[in-house]
């Protein structure tokens, strides 16, 4: 039987203080607080033009580490993605899918490596693409990051780092001049990959893989009571701004998130907390991860249908969704233009409205307790909170059947 879904799928995953917090709210004085916040929620993710201190301009990769990278490798082809180059000097490859790039770093005695020994498969880092990375890095400092001591060897990039959730990291990675005359910060034919990696030979630099063609956003699970202040983090370090806020109760247990977005509009983070006193979800992934840290990635995509067919055909498992939920979808979702058969088939979910619509499906957990969902939009900017409280109570009918939380009635 597939796997259903849990609560930390359907709600926005997101974590809290490690033994090293990466960001001192009382170090580095209060943070930048949107004017009004109500109205940000209510604009969702259509975001206007606001102040871009550093310049984001979207996700530039992500970087993955685990005991055994070689299954890491072997889940990314899977999901479509395809090894394009290596480290000149390091066991480090890059796997890409239109413009996702994942990296693996398998090499001995790194900050990688060790920390896969304490989270075991993991993200140790993420790295935003920006105007121009030194800049960002400085700025970043001021308002009271804690830099990272990036060792490099002779030749290599330096990329400035930050600490970030749990004991993750943050890279700041510009573009340079190129051939073609492109600008510091603009998109040009330069970047990391063309001076720190060799291309595979044979391999496409752009393959398409299943279709999934950019990072929609990434979410972190944090400790109850810590949501604020990592909102603060983003805030006051990049002027990120709170889009949405959940506060989703069960019979047992909650959750609370709060979503995050940069001044781009490329960068989506949500940060989840537990909302009760009670263990639930975010809970069981702290304790999994043995820590915060970084608990789903959501790839886009403008074909769900095809995409979900390439993964299941690679043997990549996506959650199983009741049956009863897709009778129920013409009253919640009317007007949606979707065929229901095609979507009850491949077990997609749907929200939004008529013209405003969002596809999306989980995979099981893949990477320790990480798992990736599948998103396509529609013109609908939110993350499915629609579908949360539909499934939330199922989700904790399968918890208090595992014994995972204990039933009050």
């Amino acid at each position: 039987m597939a796997a259903r879904y849990t609560l930390s799928q359907v709600s926005i995953a997101l974590c809290a203080p490690a033994a090293r917090a990466a960001f001192d709210v009382n170090r580095a004085g209060a943070p930048h607080r949107p004017a009004d916040r109500q109205a940000d929620r209510r604009q969702g993710m259509q975001i206007p033009n606001w102040d871009n201190p550093v310049g984001t301009d979207g996700f530039e990769f992500i970087e993955y580490t685990a005991p055994d990278p070689k299954a890491l490798g072997q889940l990314f082809e899977r999901m479509g993605f395809t090894a394009i180059a290596r480290h000149r000097h390091k066991d480090v490859t890059v796997y890409r899918q239109g413009d996702i790039n994942f990296i693996i770093n398998a090499e001995p005695d790194s900050f990688a490596q060790r920390f896969a020994r304490l989270h075991g498969p993991s993200i140790c880092a993420i790295a935003f693409r920006v105007q121009d990375a030194a800049k960002a890095y400085r700025h970043a400092l001021e308002l009271g990051a804690w830099g990272f001591d990036n060792k490099t060897g002779p030749m290599e990039l330096n990329i400035p780092a930050i600490k970030g959730i749990g004991d993750s990291l943050i890279y700041f990675v510009d573009r340079w001049r190129g051939k073609n005359g492109a600008q510091p910060g603009a998109i040009g034919d330069i970047s990391i990959y063309d001076v720190d990696f060799e291309p595979i030979p044979g391999a496409n630099p752009n393959p398409v893989g299943h279709g999934l063609t950019y990072i929609d956003h990434l979410t972190h699970n944090v400790h109850r009571g810590r949501m604020q202040e990592w909102a603060e983090f983003y805030e006051r370090l990049f002027n990120f701004r709170e889009v949405r806020y959940f506060d989703i109760e069960g019979k047992v247990t909650g959750v609370k998130s709060k979503a995050m977005t940069s001044p781009c509009g490329k960068i989506r983070i949500p940060i989840n907390e537990e909302g009760s006193d009670t263990a639930g979800q975010i809970q069981e992934y702290l304790d999994a991860y043995h820590g915060e840290g970084i608990q789903h990635i959501a790839l886009g995509t403008n074909d769900i249908y095809g995409a979900v067919d390439g993964l299941r055909g690679k043997g990549v498992k996506l959650l199983d969704t009741i049956d009863t939920y897709y009778e129920l979808v013409d009253r919640r979702v009317p007007n949606h233009g979707e065929s229901l058969d095609e979507l009850k088939k491949r077990k997609i979910l749907i929200d939004g409205a008529r013209d405003d619509l969002l596809l999306q499906i989980f995979t099981e957990n893949q990477i320790g307790p990480i798992f990736f969902e599948i998103i396509q939009r529609k013109g609908n900017q939110g993350f499915g909170e629609g579908n949360f409280k539909a499934l939330f109570e199922s989700i904790e009918l399968d918890q208090i059947r595992r014994g995972v939380v204990q039933d009050k009635a």
